[in-house]
């Protein structure tokens, strides 16, 4: 999620947009407009609720003193969820995934309190002006104090039940997200690459903060700022780089208001909603009714009355309409932006993810899609860069296992909009998907989810992880209050959705902020935290898209921790499921005769039925029997002889 700071206080639902390519028609389903998640009935525990292609197994709420607050992040270690709370970290046992239990919800306010994971440590992002360097609730009164910490927070985390707060990394523009990055090189520390989104702090805060130009060596502008973590000591982390990944790109530009945008201000005009337009944005606003009541309140208590009218609320126009409009003034945005041909100054990076095999890392950088050399951590070198004009803001970064392609996000209207209504364009708000070809990203096709959620409901494309089914790129995602969405974009440019869970909005009279604000597979569960209400865990059940092979094999893979924005490289430990698995692929294919597939499937169970010798003959019978079927997918039965060698050396 994210909030420019004009945004923070007007609670404007609309973000800026960067980019310019050629627009395309994206893929969707044939109709989203009869999809069974559309008018899903409202509540905020009692939602009705619509699921596909996967159960889910458990709905944990969040505890006293974290409900309310908002939940974001969620990171992995052992049989442990870590969710992120503005008002602290929450863990999560899920040894049970049908019933987690809570391991200690620990109050530490900030925002937006994203987290991670490296071993006995824990990190999280601090950004808002509240957060303190003890941890303590109450926030820092002082535009300038030395009690405030915006940057990473880091935990041990040797007892999770009691984290320890060991240090406070300062940094220039705070931290709205982190990527823990673990150098295959280097054993003996951790890296952090921060994403911050504030404005740079002053001087007397952090001292080596220089609002210059981003040309200027000491400037803070256009840098992402890297820290590097001693594992002997992580109390000696400490920022070792700032590195200006966007310099020499170009401007972006913005798509604009939708045409449900454009309707809703309409409507809204229409009752005697009081707006204005925001000149630095080209964009009209409704005003939230914490600008204009007090106002309203105040005339009608200067007449002797207890009622407000049309008079009142038309003597108010003015005063609101100056007050905010001197705000405006305050924050630079009084003016239409100037006309540049360069990146924004104020740009950065909202979310890093980092593929350490391979040396790569996307960003998703506001108005760009950047791919990175991070060879070197400390001096990540940019390889390529893309803009589109259907992207409002690039938001989050997921590559394929095999790093061929690359998805970003587009978080479209800040999170805090409804952006999956019948007249908002498909492409928008949506995701992107490119091949890497040559170390350039080329692009395939859109996918957004195929429904239509209400004007009430936040609902943008957001975070999610890939599932490890075998032979495939599959990939579970979070769309706010749009739910959850599993897609296949194994052909990046047909992506095709396979399974999905969403609920009813939370107030069926209002924009209330909720749903799945990141969505994650780790250890067989898909885990979703919960924005309003907790913490869901859901698993996938078979259908004519996933089969129960492919869950099983998928299910083998297991991770001692996870962070998202940290890829692993999926490897799949030999079993039978995976060689059933992609037999169940090539029979989908349907270019194998179904007697073949038959007697590969017959052969298969003898072999898994056997031991030893018997076991390895039969598998040595079946490699050299599959061969037969080469021209329906060559790669798949390299993967399906693979498979079943693996089961031989394991026989022998």
């Amino acid at each position: 999620m994210h909030a420019l700071p004009i945004r923070a206080v007007l609670a404007v639902a609309a973000a800026t947009a960067f980019a310019a390519c050629a627009p395309r028609t994206p893929v969707t389903a044939p109709s989203p407009a009869s999809d069974p998640r559309n008018n899903l009935k409202a509540g905020l525990f009692d939602a009705a609720e619509y699921a596909s292609n996967l159960k889910v197994v458990a709905k944990a709420v969040s505890p006293k003193g974290f409900l309310g607050e908002t939940n974001s992040d969620l990171a992995f270690t052992g049989n442990y969820v870590i969710q992120g709370n503005y008002n602290g970290p929450v863990v999560w046992d899920i040894s049970n995934p049908s019933a987690p239990t809570l391991v200690v919800a620990y109050e530490c306010p900030a925002s937006q309190n994203d987290v991670s994971v490296y071993k006995n440590l824990m990190f999280m992002s601090a950004e808002a002006m509240n957060g303190r360097v003890d941890c303590k609730p109450g926030g820092v009164k002082d535009v300038v104090s030395k009690e405030r910490v915006r940057g990473v927070r880091i935990f041990d985390i040797t007892n999770i039940r009691e984290p320890k707060l060991v240090a406070n990394v300062q940094t220039c523009r705070g931290s709205h997200t982190h990527t823990v990055l673990e150098d295959p090189k280097d054993k003996n520390n951790v890296y952090i690459y921060v994403s911050g989104s504030s404005g740079i702090r002053p001087a007397g805060e952090l001292a080596e903060c220089v609002a210059a130009p981003s040309g200027e060596a000491n400037s803070s502008r256009l840098r992402i700022e890297i820290i590097k973590v001693p594992l002997a000591n992580p109390a000696a982390a400490a920022v070792v780089g700032r590195a200006n990944i966007f310099a020499g790109l170009g401007a972006a530009t913005s798509h604009g208001a939708s045409l449900a945008d454009k309707a809703e201000m309409d409507a809204a005009k229409a009752k005697g909603a009081f707006t204005i337009m925001i000149p630095a944005m080209n964009e009209e606003v409704i005003l939230p009714n914490q600008f204009v009541k007090p106002v309203i309140d105040s005339i009608v208590k200067a007449r002797g009355a207890t009622v407000a009218t049309a008079a009142d609320s038309a003597a108010a126009r003015p005063v609101v309409n100056a007050f905010v409009t001197r705000m405006l003034a305050a924050q630079g945005m009084d003016k239409p932006a100037a006309v540049s041909t360069t990146v924004s100054e104020g740009s950065q990076c909202h979310d890093i993810t980092v593929y350490p095999s391979l040396g790569l890392a996307g960003g998703a950088c506001e108005g760009h899609g950047i791919l990175l050399d991070i060879s070197n951590p400390v001096a990540p070198v940019r390889l390529d860069a893309v803009a589109d004009s259907n992207f409002a803001y690039w938001h989050s970064a997921t590559f394929n296992n095999d790093g061929t392609k690359m998805l970003f996000s587009d978080e479209w209207g800040g999170g805090g909009s409804p952006k999956c209504r019948a007249l908002d364009k498909p492409e928008w708000g949506a995701n992107a998907i490119f091949n890497i070809v040559n170390k350039k990203l080329v692009f395939q096709s859109y996918y957004k989810i195929p429904t239509y959620q209400s004007k009430n409901e936040n609902c943008v494309a957001h975070n999610g992880s890939l599932i490890p089914i075998p032979g495939r790129d599959v990939m579970v995602q979070s769309w706010y209050q749009g739910g959850i969405s599993v897609f296949d974009w194994t052909d990046g440019a047909r992506p095709k959705e396979i399974a999905s869970f969403d609920r009813g909005p939370v107030d069926s009279t209002r924009m209330e902020m909720g749903g799945s604000w990141s969505v994650y597979w780790y250890n067989g569960n898909i885990v979703s935290s919960e924005i309003a209400r907790g913490m869901d865990v859901a698993q996938l059940v078979p259908s004519e898209f996933i089969s129960q092979n492919e869950i099983d094999a998928a299910n083998t893979v297991k991770w001692d921790y996870l962070n998202a924005q940290g890829q692993p490289k999926i490897s799949w430990p030999p079993s039978f499921a995976l060689a059933k698995a992609y037999t169940d692929q090539l029979e989908r294919k349907g270019c194998v005769a179904p007697a073949k597939i038959g007697d590969i499937r017959a052969q298969i169970a003898t072999a898994e039925k056997s031991n030893g010798g018997a076991r390895n003959a039969a598998l040595a019978k079946l490699v050299m029997d599959v061969e037969g079927s080469r021209s329906c997918d060559p790669a798949k039965i390299d993967l399906l002889k693979k498979a079943l060698q693996d089961l031989q050396a394991l026989a022998m």
